[in-house]
């Protein structure tokens, strides 16, 4: 726009001098001026300085306006016009100006931009530093604590920290959690390996021992003969029960298809056969006639069939069985008036292979299975199996299962 001013007031100068007046008002601080005639020469008339005869110029019928970096290295903004000189013709006024305030900017901008930077970029790399140890560290911890579990078969846990409670918070606890039941149900397997192998090595031996009672002394005794083929068909029928119930115990943890099933009629169905085969008084008391649950007919069946001659075994008088509903679920339960089990003992007694009296169970064919099997299929079918007892007095096993919502059954 300064040009345009100082083109228009050129236009008003009648002699060089008035021009170079005119031209010496408006000249750049630091910058230069200079004619050039259609001759490509300059005019004697110029205003410049020594820093500034490097910088070329030419007539030239165009304006242009162009940047430029000479020797020196700053740069320089140039603005050539035509215009109509105090004498009528036709010259070219070249203005230049040596943007040295421009490169002091640039300059200190450059520095400003480093420097800023660099405050900007430490406490970046600190907090990215920072922020990796503490995403990071955690996880390292973990794979390592998986690599020393892996490779020395140990249950090693990570000390989780306690001061903040994010997701890798509970990535610990979780991975502590996991530990413990992986440990736990190490543990029970290799219990349930060892019970199971001793109880299959007790029978097998007895078999043994009698086998090689009767090659030496059984053809010329008869009452031996006859004793020892009680023996091995008695440990016979135990290690049969024990494979059955092992499988039982197997396959109630397999995805079984549960359906409608009459959960009484199950019940009095039991009751009756048990009432044949052993001849023993079983009460039944009850507040419904019909009732719905789902689930396994067949499994349900076996959790009555434990508890029931459970209960019969370890008493010798008459058992109540009893079931009616209560908000919303079947509660089933099997009263017996034996010698009752201990509060320790009834911590343990749904574990596999554990018997309150021992010897009492080798009397009665017991494993020490099957409450462990009437827990697991309670479980399986969403319910809950809790045992009451008072030594001396006896024990009560009580199933409570989901009642199945039908028009036709009672809901109270």
């Amino acid at each position: 726009m300064q040009t345009e001013v100082l083109v228009g007031r050129l236009s008003n100068a009648t002699t060089a001098e008035e021009a170079g007046e005119v031209i010496k008002a408006f000249l750049p601080a630091n910058g230069m001026a200079k004619v050039f005639s259609n001759e490509g020469k300059a005019l004697e008339f110029k205003l410049t300085g020594e820093a500034y005869k490097t910088l070329e110029g030419a007539f030239q019928a165009e304006e242009s306006r162009e940047i430029i970096r000479p020797e020196r290295g700053v740069h320089v903004a140039v603005i050539t016009k035509p215009i109509i000189w105090y004498d009528g013709s036709i010259v070219t006024l070249q203005i230049s100006d040596n943007l040295v305030e421009l490169a002091d900017t640039m300059t200190i901008l450059f520095y400003v931009l480093v420097i800023a930077s660099i405050i900007f970029l430490i406490p970046t790399l600190i907090g990215s530093t920072v922020l990796s140890r503490f995403l990071l560290n955690p996880i390292e911890k973990l794979t390592n604590t998986m690599k020393e579990n892996i490779r020395d078969r140990k249950w090693n846990k990570i000390e989780h920290r306690n001061h903040s409670r994010d997701e890798l918070y509970e990535m610990e606890v979780t991975f502590n959690e996991m530990i413990d039941q992986l440990k736990t149900n190490y543990e029970k397997q290799e219990d349930f390996v060892s019970n199971a192998s001793h109880e299959l090595k007790t029978p097998i031996q007895i078999v043994k021992s009698y086998a090689q009672l009767m090659e030496r002394r059984g053809m010329d005794n008869p009452e031996l003969l006859q004793e020892s083929i009680q023996a091995i068909d008695s440990e016979a029928d135990r290690m049969k029960k024990l494979v059955e119930q092992l499988l039982a115990l197997a396959k109630n943890k397999k995805n079984v298809v549960h359906k409608e099933v009459e959960f009484h009629q199950l019940v009095e169905h039991s009751i009756v056969t048990f009432k044949q085969a052993y001849g023993r008084e079983i009460e039944f008391h009850k507040n419904i006639e019909s009732i719905y649950v789902m689930g396994s007919a067949e499994q349900l069946e076996q959790i009555i069939y434990i508890l029931i001659d459970n209960a019969l075994k370890y008493s010798k008088e008459k058992i109540v069985v009893s079931l009616f509903t209560y908000n919303g679920e079947v509660i089933f339960s099997v009263q017996d008036f034996g010698n009752g089990i201990s509060e320790e003992e009834q911590e343990r007694i749904f574990e596999r292979f554990y018997r309150v009296d021992k010897a009492r169970s080798r009397e009665t064919g017991g494993t020490g299975l099957g409450l462990s099997i009437a827990l697991t299929i309670a479980e399986e079918h969403n319910g809950k199996l809790t045992v009451e007892s008072t030594e001396g007095e006896g024990s009560t096993f009580t199933l409570v299962l989901p009642i199945l919502k039908k028009k036709s059954q009672p809901t109270e």
